[in-house]
Parts: C-alpha cells; structure tokens; sequence
C-alpha cells in the first residue's frame, strides 16, 4: 500500500518555506529558503533540498546541505541570510540556483551539475559593462529571483514593494543571455505595486513579493504575493515581459475565499506572508505554499495542494490536511495532530500572533527528529482535518496532555452538530482518552473543539471502527 502523503509533506521537524517545485527526470525536487525552529528572524539556516519519487510522493528525501551562507563571497563571515531561491537548468545542462542575501541588493548564482548539488558560488547578475543589477543608480532594490529558462535565454523576474512605497514600482523581469549572468533586456515592470495599481485590474492584489513563474501551453504565469500577504496570485501573458493581466488567487494560508463549508471571508487559520509556485506532476498540477508554525511568522512549513485549471483560469485551491495525497486520507489508524489545516477560536483573527491563538509547535530544538503537536488548546479552540474516506467508525480517540479539564467535541462540519464528546483530565504527561462518534460513511473533515477549562495540547487521533 503506498504511503500517504500529509500536509505539510516534508517531516513535522523541518522548516522550508518559500517552496519552488521542479521536475528532474523521475522525481519532483523543492528548492526552499531555511527557517530556523524557533528562529527569531527569516531564514536562519542553509539550504538544502528535498526531492521524492514522481510515483511516490509521501517518500520525502534529503539530499542535505547544498549551499552554506557563507560561499557567498559577500558572506564570509556568515552574517547575512540567504533568502527565498529559485533554480532553473541552463542550455548548458547545469543546475543555476539564483538568491539574495538579505542585506544586499545584487542577485546571487551558484551552479551545480546536478538538481540538488552541491552548488558552487558562480557570479553576481551584471549588465552589459559589469555592473551589478541592483546597484545602478537607476535600479530599484532585487529580492526574491525567479527564473525559466527558454534555450539561450533565462528570464528573470525580482522585487518587493511595501504597500505605500512609491519609489518601488512593482515586480521586474529581465532576461539574461546564454552565460546565466549577464542582462541583455534591461528590468521593466511586468506587475504593479500597491501605489500605481489604480486602473491595472490588480486592485487590492497587487504585488508585494515572491515572483515564481512558470510555463503552460502557450501561457506564462507569474506567482506572485500580494499586498494581502497571506494570499498567493496570479498574472497571465503570451509574452515573458509584458502584458500580463491579473489572473486570480490560487490559495490563501487563511483560506479566505474558500466557501465550501464556511463563509468566504472567514479565516480558518492563521496566516501571514505567502511564496510558493504550481508545479505539474505527472498530468495534475499543484501549488505548492507555506504555512506558519510555533505562534512566529519565522517557523514555516511546506504544504500544497492540487490546482484545476478552467481554460487559462487557476481555480483558488482549498486548504486541506491531505494535499500531495491526490485523495483523502484513509479513515483508519492513527493520525498527528500537525496535519491540521484548520486552526482557530471563536474570535476570528487573520494573521498569525494572537495570545489565545492554537498554534503547531514541537518539543527539543531545531534539528531534532521529535513530531510536532498542536498546544495552546483553550476553551472555544478548533483543530481541523481534511478530507477522511470514512466507513464504519465506532469511536474516536485523542492523545492529550495538559492542565485542562473538560472535553473535546467532535464534528464533521466546523459550525456543525455534535457527532461525539471525549472527555479530558489533568495530567502532565501524554494521555490516551476515547468515546463513541458518529461519523457517517463517506468524505469527512474532522473538527475537534476544547471546551472546558485550562490548556491542552493534542498529539494525535485514532479513527476506530470497534471491531
């Protein structure tokens, strides 16, 4: 039976956020920034890269470090960050990973021979003369590379641009000549920033950050975060440099928009900033995202979700607990508590922070192999699950541990009724507690709701059919 696949689908322990997925002969490779576990800024770690079977995309593998902050002649002495990254395959049959430090302005590259490296340090993108880009007098600031190779042509699109900020005009792209360096079409805007989006179609979604771009058919498409941050857009064109007219929201890490068993405009959870792109794996295309962990916009985790397509149209994708999975989970056996795609109160909140918030955190330090857990569980919090083929389920179970006395409810429906209560007890180390449910055959999402007093922390479930 092949192993399933969960949001978020690298291991509970890891933290790469800003995913940029690619296909490499038979497998699927994502190229991420690095977060740090309990890190207190961006991006703390170095990269490496994880790749999985095109035919099996629950069996995740690390190929390790492939690039140290410090291999940036800038960088030597480590102080600087290395932010999100994208890869692309030259004419050549090399691998070119483009970055940018976080204290500089110029666009990074690095080579290897393979998709997951290691790389070496190859240049700076320069114009014509030798100049960086990005340090030219009339160069607005790079962040965020992201590139697609066309035969002897690389396009690059870069930027960030505050809301209000009317000096950055908006993403950029360029194209780059044969040697992966050097421009030979000079930055242009191809999207606009939140000051000069009047009158584009891109009101209220313009871009803030995180171009990703990719080809389909005859259209490209450029990924990109907007002003709303926790929101993935798109933009379309024929043409790599220009006209491109806003597309539409792919996802939301809050699921605003999503209406299948909820308001449109009801945050199911917590989100902030958003950077990820669509990838096609074996005929189903995905896009692939980031959520945030440990109440911080500092720990994020990978997840992703399958994309349909209407014509050139990206339809918005719903968040759930199954993603890569390519069906819902199996309703049997025992699941982790960190495969929520839902997290929330009874007092809405949009973005990650708030101090009654449930949020996913893990014991030990960054790097431990330990699973992670759902804490902070008070009185009106709801973890939420999707989707379970379900049939024949008896009784529900729960790993608890915590001061709370109280019980968890259980629903198929986040506002729906009551299909089961399992009561909870003081105790400061894990405990297992059950109770019938009715669950009825067929999809589910699970909900489970704490109401009582104290805080809990929820490890896992177990669906059990009594037999």
């Amino acid at each position: 039976m092949k192993k399933q696949v969960y949001n978020p689908y690298l291991p509970s322990w890891e933290y790469i956020p800003d995913g940029e997925p690619y296909v490499f002969g038979d497998r699927v490779y994502v190229f991420g920034s690095h977060d740090r576990y309990n890190g207190h800024v961006f991006c703390l770690n170095d990269y490496v890269c994880w790749s999985a079977p095109l035919d099996s995309l629950g069996e995740w593998h690390c190929s390790g470090t492939i690039y140290r902050k410090t291999d940036d002649p800038l960088n030597k002495d480590g102080k600087m960050c290395l932010y999100a990254p994208d890869v692309t395959r030259g004419a050549d049959g090399r691998y070119y990973l483009y970055y940018v430090l976080d204290k500089v302005s110029v666009v990074s590259v690095a080579v290897a021979e393979k998709p997951d490296g290691p790389y070496k340090f190859y240049g700076y993108v320069h114009d014509k003369n030798g100049n960086r880009i990005g340090e030219r007098s009339q160069d607005e600031p790079q962040f965020d590379p992201a590139v697609l190779t066309e035969g002897d042509k690389t396009y690059l699109y870069t930027g960030f641009c505050a809301s209000n900020d009317a000096s950055r005009h908006g993403a950029m792209g360029m194209a780059l000549g044969k040697d992966m360096l050097t421009v030979i079409e000079e930055p242009r805007i191809v999207l606009p920033n939140h000051v000069y989006g009047k009158g584009t179609g891109f009101e209220e979604h313009e871009f803030f950050e995180a171009p990703s771009i990719r080809k389909k058919g005859d259209y490209y498409y450029l990924i990109y975060s907007s002003v709303v941050m926790h929101e993935l857009c798109y933009a379309v064109s024929k043409n790599p440099l220009e006209g491109f007219t806003y597309g539409g929201v792919i996802v939301s890490n809050c699921d605003i928009g999503i209406t299948n068993g909820k308001p449109a405009e009801k945050p199911v959870a917590y989100g902030a900033n958003n950077h990820g792109s669509i990838i096609d794996i074996m005929d189903q295309w995905y896009i692939f995202y980031h959520r945030h962990t440990n109440h911080s916009w500092y720990c994020r985790q990978g997840c992703a979700e399958p994309i349909v397509f209407q014509g050139e149209r990206i339809c918005q994708a719903e968040m759930t607990s199954c993603g890569l999975n390519g069906s819902p989970l199996r309703g049997e056996g025992t699941y982790p508590s960190y495969i929520a795609c839902n997290l929330f109160t009874d007092k809405e909140e949009m973005y990650v922070g708030g101090e009654k918030q449930p949020y996913i955190m893990q014991d030990g330090c960054d790097g431990d192999y330990v699973p992670a857990y759902i804490t902070n569980m008070t009185d009106h919090a709801t973890a939420g699950f999707k989707y379970f083929s379900c049939k024949g389920i008896k009784k529900l179970g729960i790993c608890v541990r915590g001061y709370a006395r109280g019980e968890f409810e259980v629903r198929t429906v986040w506002d729906g009724p009551v299909c089961g209560k399992i009561p909870v007890e003081f105790t400061n180390v894990w405990e297992n507690y059950e109770a019938p449910v009715k669950i009825e055959d067929g999809v589910q999402a699970l909900y489970l709701t704490f109401r009582g007093e104290g805080t809990a922390d929820l490890k896992c479930f177990t669906f059990d059919d009594n037999t």
